[in-house]
């Protein structure tokens, strides 16, 4: 091999190692994203059948529809059975479970009915599979989309940096975190969740004087007292998500 074609090679090794350098940078990114997007795609395409059901067979008491769904249903239960939670709904990996669990549980019944051609009892599962289905929808979205998308920038704060310690990430973080906070608190709640409108409005407080808190703290570099005043941010934050509960 020349001098001339050795350097040629070596000049082509190095061009494509600088172009895979931000590829490989965005990967990290990219994790971290569909991290922290509370999403279920088995779910979201299993409203489909859903659909069909609550819309057209059981309103018009279509029996035959009803049947002829099954198969999809099936297909589609089992989907969201074998689906992984995203890290960002951890904590909600025991009420999923028990929820899918009651969903497998409607469908047994679904069949039965439909195999024993009941009618009534037919309508009464596709009713509860659609029930249970929202019921699944409310397990990975919070009321309000305002509480979500503060938990999506918490999240990242505390399972990220605050663990690793990494001081600049999480001073990078602190106006992203008041930006939600400000949002939240204009949220106006569903008239339908009027009744918790006190405890919602107690638990909003605490939270927005502990993101006070942590931005005060955030200058002074210490992360001891950094660490804690995420710590208690993020007690206030469950805190107004039980509120929902």
């Amino acid at each position: 091999m020349t001098l001339s074609l050795i350097k040629r090679v070596l000049l082509i090794l190095s061009v494509g190692m600088l172009v895979g350098q931000p590829l490989l940078a965005l990967e990290p990114l990219k994790d971290r994203t569909a991290e922290t997007s509370a999403t279920v795609p088995a779910l979201r395409k299993f409203h489909a059948v859903i659909f069909k059901i609550w819309h057209t067979a059981w309103p018009n008491k279509d029996y035959d529809m009803l049947a002829a769904l099954f198969p999809e249903i099936e297909k589609g239960v089992i989907e969201v059975a074998n689906a992984e939670l995203p890290g960002i709904l951890r904590d909600k990996q025991a009420t999923w479970r028990k929820g899918v669990e009651k969903l497998q549980e409607i469908v047994k019944e679904y069949k039965i009915a439909m195999e024993a051609k009941q009618k009534q009892p037919l309508l009464d599962a596709a009713e509860k599979l659609h029930s249970q289905y929202e019921v699944l929808v409310r397990v990975i979205h919070p009321p309000l989309r305002e509480l979500d998308d503060f938990h999506a920038v918490l999240y990242v704060i505390y399972h990220y940096y605050m663990p690793q310690n990494s001081l600049e990430e999480i001073k990078g973080s602190i106006e992203k975190l008041q930006e939600k906070m400000v949002t939240l608190n204009n949220a106006v709640l569903h008239p339908r969740l009027k009744g918790k409108e006190e405890a919602f409005r107690t638990a909003r407080n605490q939270l927005d004087k502990d993101v006070a808190e942590l931005a005060a703290v955030v200058p002074s570099n210490e992360i001891g007292k950094i660490k804690a005043a995420i710590e208690t941010m993020h007690t206030s934050y469950k805190a107004l998500e039980h509120v929902f509960e």
